[in-house]
């Protein structure tokens, strides 16, 4: 179902509304503009590694996961 998410691992699953799904995929969207673009408005490495939780950074990688992520919420293939 577009929108419907279920988070599970070894606890308790999490799930998300449609409308929380959509507006999860949206940040994510805006999230992977924001590491993609030049310029003073862009995502600095110390935000990037803060996002990263202290893990290597890689900013495309990153970005590409975001756009997955977003896309999948809003039931569409990358």
């Amino acid at each position: 179902m577009p929108g419907s998410l279920t988070i599970g691992h070894h606890e308790a699953a999490a799930s998300l509304d449609h409308t929380d799904a959509v507006r999860l995929a949206t940040v994510l969207d805006e999230l992977a503009y924001l590491l993609e673009i030049p310029g003073p408005n862009r995502i600095n490495d110390a935000q990037v590694a803060a996002l990263c939780e202290g893990a290597p950074t890689d900013r495309a990688e990153l970005a590409r996961w975001s756009r997955t992520v977003a896309a999948e919420l809003k039931g569409r293939r990358p």
